[in-house]
């Protein structure tokens, strides 16, 4: 009777044993599938509408889609780490048109390009500042706290220029937004380097780990010596500043600053991060990812130029684009506990 007990023990733990790797071997599948596929997905795409739709494939269109994503790309690195540290902020798109204005009614009042740049990207900073501190300290929900503020900067953008654009003629600064080296404008350029910088900070340093860290667990990140409530106010003063910037160079761009500007910016920000894989859940993220999200989000609306579809349209395809990002990371969610 011992004996026979004894080999239905040694069965049991010879199938367990079994199961172990093919679970192991699932997830690696599972993990394998979740990080190509995105990859995948943009070269079919690309491919496909190279060959189907004029001019998409052109030196000339490629280089105004990358135009077109530079203000999307350069924050979208930013609310990456707020995504990633479970937070998000739904008043870039407010940020973005309140720096443009601030910035060009200091060029208009002072004449000097980089005083008026510096006081548009710190208005940012302490936009971004107010958030953080908000939410970490006063432990008010992120939707609600933005939300707040998206309103509030909107509002504060349209009083100051009484609801009219801010026309600049400062050639400095115009120059800016068409400033142009080896034939490849100065925002594409700026969007360049804030994906290796942001992407380098990400997997390289110790406020990218503390960020992955805080969204994978705040409470076991406390315990493990991370100052939870000063990493999200960097997180958040970090995006408001490189939000403003966007804001100047698109002011540069249109060559005045506009308080109606970039409405349902934080949308599309939002959507190009979480279908580049960025986890609304926190804890995950990627540059590589993000790079990828940003690049579908402005292929899809380029095509949809090019082919001259209704903008009433368009709203439909980036809101279905939105829904199918959520979903992707849904799924990734459930085969990751999987």
């Amino acid at each position: 009777m011992q004996a026979r007990e004894n080999l239905a023990q040694q069965a049991a733990k010879g199938a367990a044993e079994a199961l172990i790797p093919q679970s192991n071997d699932k997830a690696k599948w599972w993990q394998q599938i979740t990080e190509y596929s995105l990859i995948v997905i943009f070269i079919v795409m690309f491919v496909t509408m190279s060959l189907t739709v004029d001019h998409f494939f052109s030196i000339e269109n490629m280089l105004g889609l990358a135009l077109s994503i530079s203000q999307i790309g350069m924050v979208a690195c930013t609310m990456m780490f707020c995504l990633a540290s479970r937070d998000f902020d739904l008043s870039v798109g407010s940020t973005v048109a309140f720096a443009g204005v601030l910035c060009a009614m200091v060029l208009n009042a002072t004449g000097n390009t980089f005083i008026s740049i510096v006081a548009a990207v710190a208005a940012g900073a302490v936009i971004g500042f107010v958030n953080g501190a908000v939410i970490a300290y006063l432990r008010i929900n992120a939707l609600i706290t933005t939300l707040a503020t998206m309103e509030i900067v909107r509002g504060l953008g349209f009083i100051v220029s009484h609801g009219q654009a801010v026309g600049v003629s400062s050639d400095t600064f115009i120059a800016l937004g068409g400033l142009s080296f080896f034939g490849v404008s100065l925002p594409i350029w700026v969007t360049l380097l804030c994906f290796i910088v942001f992407g380098v900070m990400l997997n390289q340093t110790v406020y990218g780990r503390n960020t992955l860290a805080i969204g994978g667990n705040p409470e076991a990140s406390r315990l493990a010596g991370i100052n939870v409530e000063r990493t999200r106010v960097y997180i958040f003063l970090i995006q408001g500043a490189v939000t403003a910037l966007a804001g100047v160079i698109l002011a540069s761009r249109i060559t005045s600053g506009q308080p109606n500007a970039a409405q349902g910016f934080e949308l599309n920000v939002i959507s190009a991060c979480v279908l580049g894989g960025v986890s609304l859940l926190g804890g995950r993220a990627t540059i590589s990812g993000v790079v990828i999200g940003v690049l579908i989000m402005g292929t899809v609306e380029n095509v949809m130029n090019l082919l001259n579809i209704d903008a009433f349209y368009q709203y439909l395809v980036r809101g279905a684009i939105l829904l199918a990002a959520v979903l992707l990371d849904q799924l990734k969610n459930r085969g990751s506990r999987d």
